[in-house]
């Protein structure tokens, strides 16, 4: 192994058969991870979550029981973890004896063991303790309620009065001590309203969704550790207004737009798709047979005459291909099962297209350069708790697959169709780039056995990984990898340098404080005046020179020839030493001096070495 945090990317290459009453794919095992959290940081009481509109307490008062607005019901026995519940029976909503309601169409909740004390929600939360003859605000604090707006319910325990639960628009919420303080039990609650995948991490970039169907705009950044965060500047918001204006020119509702260049293609709530190759100046109309919503179209940006649509449907998903502009559609729907199709994309040089539908992500290979019959579809991923899948998108390199799912939030893998076209990319970023001598390296999509770099071997870690021989001279790099599934020859551009920052699957750096040994984040930002240490590939030869495949010594490690800077926020700052990483291979480290005076927030860091500049990724600073 190569170093003791490289996250494994070994996916299972096994297939198993999912049955479920008459319909049957197979379904392939990947290792799925969740990409950010459940949670909204929304600056209330503690992180909240999407609206919840039930809450009450078993009989016995041993479990609270909960019903979001997503129409799922969770139960939980100890406040932090929700199991579904699915066969509850959701009680009927019994209003206390209220004298004088503190709003007027507020809701209200009596003590089961002190009949004085009534709670009640409107605008606010509130209690009283002589029978609603007069009220005690509970939750506003500067006109703004703590636990959120759109409060909808109110438990109390049938054990305890100052047990009292609130549901509310954004979440569930707690207090033990009669209403004076309140903490929110939202942590785990599988409750986050994804609507739309907007943009995927690039870079020191930040993941981005919608979280319900108006648009709301959130997004997740590398490093984030508490929930997602509302957008100021929401693209999404741009976009429902041209699609607002687009409906006018249309003549119909436009529920889904993509562009490219001078081709336009809309989806209409009334199932047609229309399409334009002069930026929308003059329109095409094709009729979906059987109708449906168009929830959502996918073009390529490199021939925009490409295009597919994802359709909405009770009795049958439907998807459609266009190879011409919209002048034709074709059914690609073949054996997908009852529902409605949310989400669709592709990666066009495999020939793999990924669609979300009610029941999970599905694949298929098809001919996207010709017309061509439509191919079974197989199950990729299903959803939690059969939650809905409502998105699909793969990064720009078409290595990563991310999914959403209603209430349970994002997950992503390591694209399935890589099993079939392989690449190798940096093992610092995992971006394609040319290879360096003494680089990490990893192969995506096969499990390596062995390596040969043009006449010399390399050597081979876990997680697919080889290093390319310091000795390696020329412009290309002609590799010869030994898999599982065969061999496998390609050719790969070669620079003396080819620097990337380390960062781990979900784009978070390899970035640690030198006094603590601390990974730097959201929670653990770094301080002016600091030391960094930032893990690296691809910085080329070192001097002394250091045999390939052994680990870095200890005491004296090489250091790297070719001149070194890094930048913060594009400024250069003081770097104290740049060397192979003491007992690893493969791995240089780059130690900074920090400025002691810093802006708060995060800030963007690259590396530069012999002129070439590495990926840019995102640190937290703190003055």
């Amino acid at each position: 192994m190569c170093h003791k945090a490289t996250i494994s990317r070994v996916v299972c290459l096994s297939f198993a058969l999912e049955l479920s009453g008459a319909f049957a794919v197979a379904q392939i095992p990947l290792d799925w991870r969740r990409v950010g959290s459940t949670t909204l940081d929304l600056s209330l009481a503690s992180v909240a979550t999407g609206p919840v509109e039930r809450v009450w307490f078993s009989e016995d008062g041993v479990r609270l029981f909960v019903r979001t607005g997503l129409k799922r019901t969770y139960s939980t026995s100890d406040f932090e973890h929700w199991q579904l519940a699915a066969d509850a029976v959701i009680p009927e909503s019994a209003a206390g004896l209220v004298k004088v309601l503190p709003e007027s169409r507020a809701k209200s909740k009596t003590s089961a063991t002190v009949p004085t004390r009534i709670y009640a929600v409107g605008r606010h939360g509130y209690r009283s303790d002589d029978g609603g003859y007069t009220w005690t605000n509970l939750t506003a604090f500067h006109n703004r309620s703590i636990i959120g707006d759109g409060l909808a319910d109110v438990a109390v325990s049938p054990k305890d009065p100052d047990l009292v639960v609130i549901a509310s628009g954004q979440g569930v919420w707690r207090s033990l001590d009669g209403g004076l303080s309140w903490t929110g039990l939202n942590q785990g609650l599988p409750n986050l309203p994804v609507h739309r995948i907007l943009a995927l991490p690039d870079g020191n970039g930040a993941l981005r969704i919608t979280a319900d169907r108006n648009d709301t705009e959130l997004e997740w950044s590398t490093g984030e550790k508490s929930g997602w965060k509302p957008v100021e500047d929401s693209a999404s918001m741009q976009a429902a207004l041209t699609r607002g204006a687009l409906s006018k020119t249309i003549g119909s509702v436009v529920t889904s737009l993509a562009t490219g260049g001078d081709f336009y293609y809309a989806g209409t709530v009334d199932g047609r798709l229309r399409s334009s190759s002069d930026s929308g100046a003059t329109w095409q109309s094709f009729e979906i047979p059987g109708g449906g919503v168009i929830e959502n179209i996918f073009l390529d940006p490199k021939d925009p005459q490409f295009a597919l649509a994802a359709i909405a449907g009770n009795a049958k998903v439907r998807l459609e291909r266009t190879l011409n502009a919209g002048r034709l559609w074709d059914d690609i729907t073949d054996n997908l099962p009852a529902g409605s199709a949310h989400g669709i994309t592709a990666d066009r040089q495999s020939g793999a297209l990924y669609v979300a539908v009610d029941r999970g992500v599905f694949m298929t290979y098809t001919d996207t350069h010709a017309l061509a019959p439509s191919t079974p579809w197989t199950l990729v991923k299903a959803g939690p708790d059969n939650s809905v899948a409502v998105d699909v998108r793969l990064d720009n390199a078409g290595n990563q697959l991310f999914a959403a799912f209603e209430g349970d939030g994002l997950f992503a893998t390591m694209a399935p169709h890589r099993f079939r076209d392989p690449r190798v990319v940096s093992a610092g970023d995992m971006i394609e780039r040319p290879a360096s001598p003494g680089a990490l390296l990893s192969v995506v999509g096969r499990n390596i056995q062995s390596a040969q770099a043009g006449n010399r071997p390399a050597p081979v870690f876990e997680q697919s990984q080889i290093q390319v021989p310091f000795e390696v001279t020329g412009s290309t790099l002609n590799l010869s990898l030994e898999s599982t599934s065969g061999r496998i020859t390609m050719g790969l551009p070669l620079k003396s340098v080819s620097p990337s920052i380390f960062v781990d699957r979900d784009g978070s750096p390899i970035v640690l404080n030198a006094d603590t040994g601390l990974l730097l984040d959201a929670a653990t930002p770094a301080r002016s005046g600091s030391r960094l240490q930032i893990f690296a590939t691809g910085m080329g030869k070192v001097t002394p020179d250091w045999p390939t495949g052994i680990p870095a010594p200890l005491d004296s490690p090489p250091r790297v020839a070719a001149a070194t800077k890094v930048y913060l926020d594009r400024e250069a700052i003081d770097v104290t030493r740049a060397i192979l990483a003491p007992g690893y291979v493969g791995f240089y480290l780059i130690e900074v001096q920090l400025p002691g005076i810093l802006n708060r927030g995060p800030a963007e860091l690259y590396v530069e070495v012999g002129g070439q500049q590495s990926n840019r990724v995102r640190v937290y600073l703190e003055p």
